[in-house]
């Protein structure tokens, strides 16, 4: 083999091993892009994400010379025969109040169920000014055909909610979960 075709063969086997390593990266990174981009949001509050667990109440005094509105939107995504109501539809807090909203569901099916709500807060600015105390969307529900149940959402407005925000809207999504089976739930 001439000198020329060994360079030739060299020069192959170091690009095919450079498109190697490039894919494995690229897989790499495609990998850890979602998990990435979840805590990225949470903490920036992109895109509407609120935390997914309870927030330790400031110690900052209550605002009252200005009111926020917080409105409340449910949906249903597919495949849940649930409702989801909020009892108020709309409550005005003080930035820095504990405030409280209740939320009915309804399981409208013939069998025991489970479901997970997940929130959103619009405009996506405020989500990291938006702190949850007690939220039914900590932990997935489990009701009975016909059951109705009552929960409720203690929340805060942090005062340090810019100026020109003055409307929230906390949207959850009801999204079906685990299984019953044989009465016995499946996780």
């Amino acid at each position: 083999m001439s000198r020329d075709q060994q360079l030739q063969q060299q020069n192959v086997a170091r690009t095919v091993r450079r498109v190697l390593l490039g894919l494995v990266l690229m897989v790499g990174f495609t990998i850890a892009l979602v998990p990435l981009y979840d805590v990225f949001c949470e903490v920036t509050g992109l895109n509407g994400k609120t935390a997914s667990s309870a927030q330790v109440v400031g110690g900052a005094p209550v605002d009252t010379g200005r009111r926020v509105e917080v409105q409340f939107v449910t949906r249903n995504a597919p495949g849940l025969p649930w409702r989801l109501d909020a009892m108020e539809q709309t409550v005005w807090v003080h930035p820095g109040e504990v405030a409280l909203a209740r939320f009915a569901f309804v399981n409208v099916g013939q069998e025991l169920s489970s479901g997970r709500a997940v929130p959103s807060v619009s405009p996506s600015q405020g989500a990291r000014y938006f702190r949850k105390m007690e939220c039914f969307c900590f932990q997935e529900q489990w009701l009975e055909a016909g059951e109705r149940s009552e929960m409720p959402l203690v929340f805060q407005i942090d005062p340090d909610l810019p100026e020109g925000v003055n409307k929230l809207t906390l949207a959850y999504t009801l999204y079906p979960q685990g299984q019953a089976i044989g009465g016995y739930h499946e996780q």
